[in-house]
């Protein structure tokens, strides 16, 4: 089903720019947080991994 494979993408997409505003903004508040950042390279990891693999 290439439509849901798209949604997810999509989805994973905004959740990963949504994390980056998340993570940045807690670091402006708060101080940086190493597990919060390593999270977020995860999540972009997990998200271009998806990018690559419905493009192919």
């Amino acid at each position: 089903m290439p439509g849901s494979t798209d949604g997810s993408t999509r989805t994973m997409g905004v959740l990963t720019v949504g994390g980056l505003v998340v993570v940045t903004a807690y670091t402006v508040a708060l101080g940086s947080n190493g597990w919060l950042w390593f999270g977020w390279v995860v999540l972009g990891l997990i998200t271009l991994g998806m990018v690559v693999t419905r493009s192919t």
